[in-house]
């Protein structure tokens, strides 16, 4: 019997060493915007009108439908219980009860902008919608508008707090008698007195926000904050809690779970009270919050916080236990946010009232969107590639197109067209991309964009590790 010798395999039927698994990214953790090829392969250097809604999945953001458009610009926002009240440049206060509008009031200034806050106290039948703006006070009591007698001249901001109103005018903060919002000078010595302090602060500034909770009201000036505790007179007292970080409006600050978001001149900042404003959750988005405007606004719902920094630019931090990622959304340039019955209404810089999340489309266009990827490199950045195969997975509705660009650079705007997708409808789609363009690049960039909604579920590549340089 021959001894059977097996032949070595020849070295051309070997596999070609260096291939490396596919890497996936199926959790899709938002924006970072510091250095790109040190953030995590989930993060996005930049993106427009994409959410984290769907999380671990990115999708487009939510459209709007328009209830309505007065004027050229709104210039406040209320609510009493379930209706819906606007002030505009056109000079009225108008009412949506959910089907129609109501003009209720004209010939209101058309450039002073407004604060609301809910009250009844004993005098009234029921809760009022008080508002003021620095030239008029007026409160709604279900039927008319009508002006709320006894407020300070000049009252800019209005809120609650220990069972009465609460305004702010220059540098003082004035308070109404306990439960007689009509009574602003009362002073007899009892704990049911009206109240008034001065506000100071080392730069000799204005008050430019109040903001009631259960506990405090905090007042911001543009660039301090404080604190008054107490429940009456004989016991209110005020702290300052920073003059490093303050307010850029009154319009600029909302609460979420018991922690105030801020928006001061340099950053986003949170704070729950008994410790330093903080901006640590917003400094991965720091690069977006440069040079922000004086008409930043800020909103909130269960699940995400808005913030209008720049025009027609939100941010939007989606708060969620196991989330905590930004997003940036585009061509809405809200002037205030108010939610309702669980739904989000804005009043934008074109007169327009807008309900959030009403449609897929911005009142019937389709939105444009995109995102960028990080540069990818291999785990060390001086090892070449080769790149093999790369893919992505998606939901693409008829009528949306996808266009997919690819750079070889760590940032800037060279990317170039490699492939063009129109959807089918027919469930999660994989979309090969072309590599041919930067099969030997040691750094490679994706941006995916759109016109339409689309949920991205994968993105998926395979390489080739080679030689160190």
């Amino acid at each position: 019997m021959v001894n059977y010798v097996p032949r070595g395999i020849p070295a051309i039927a070997e596999p070609l060493p260096g291939i490396q698994e596919p890497i996936s990214i199926r959790q899709w953790q938002g924006l970072n915007t510091f250095d790109p090829y040190s953030i995590a392969e989930s993060q996005l250097t930049d993106m427009s009108n994409m959410s984290t809604s769907d999380y671990p999945a990115l999708s487009v953001r939510t459209g709007f439908s328009v209830l309505g458009t007065f004027g050229s610009r709104i210039l406040g926002m209320g609510a009493w219980k379930s209706e819906l009240h606007v002030i505009a440049n056109d000079g009225g206060w108008h009412r949506w009860n959910g089907s129609t509008w109501t003009t209720l009031l004209t010939g209101l200034d058309s450039s002073a902008e407004w604060s609301f806050t809910v009250f009844q106290g004993d005098e009234w039948a029921d809760i009022n919608l008080i508002g003021v703006n620095g030239i008029v006070a007026k409160r709604y009591d279900g039927s008319t508008v009508v002006d709320l007698a006894g407020v300070p001249a000049g009252a800019k901001y209005i809120t609650t707090y220990e069972n009465r109103m609460w305004v702010a005018y220059k540098n003082e903060i004035r308070a109404c008698a306990l439960d007689q919002p009509e009574k602003w000078d009362l002073f007899e010595g009892t704990d049911e007195d009206s109240y008034g302090r001065v506000i100071e602060s080392t730069r000799g500034e204005n008050v430019n926000m109040l903001n009631g909770s259960l506990t405090k009201l905090t007042i911001g000036m543009p660039n301090s904050l404080h604190e008054l505790y107490g429940g009456v007179p004989s016991s209110f007292v005020t702290k300052l809690i920073t003059d490093n970080v303050g307010v850029l409006n009154n319009k600029s600050v909302s609460a979420q779970d018991g922690i105030m978001r801020i928006i001061d001149q340099r950053a986003i900042y949170d704070y729950a009270g008994g410790n330093l404003p903080n901006q640590e959750f917003s400094q991965i988005v720091g690069g977006y919050l440069n040079s922000m405007d004086a008409n930043t606004s800020s909103g909130s719902d269960p699940d995400l916080m808005y913030f209008r920094t720049h025009t027609n630019e939100i941010m939007v931090y989606d708060s969620r236990t196991g989330v905590g990622c930004w997003s940036r959304w585009t061509n809405i340039d809200p002037m205030f946010f108010l939610l309702l019955d669980d739904v989000m209404y804005i009043g934008d810089s074109l007169g327009r009232v807008l309900k959030l999340g009403a449609s897929t489309s911005d009142a019937g266009t389709p939105i444009s969107w995109y995102f960028i990827t990080k540069p990818f490199t291999n785990p060390i950045m001086s090892r070449r590639q080769r790149w093999l195969k790369m893919w992505f997975y998606a939901e693409i509705p008829v009528g949306t197109t996808i266009n997919v660009y690819l750079s070889t650079t760590k940032d800037g705007n060279d990317f170039n067209l490699v492939h063009t997708a129109t959807g089918t409808g027919s469930g999660v789609e994989r979309i090969i991309i072309p590599v041919r363009s930067v099969v030997l690049e040691n750094t490679v960039r994706v941006k995916i964009s759109g016109t339409g909604p689309a949920k991205i579920h994968e993105s998926v590549r395979q390489v080739r590790q080679l030689s160190l340089f």
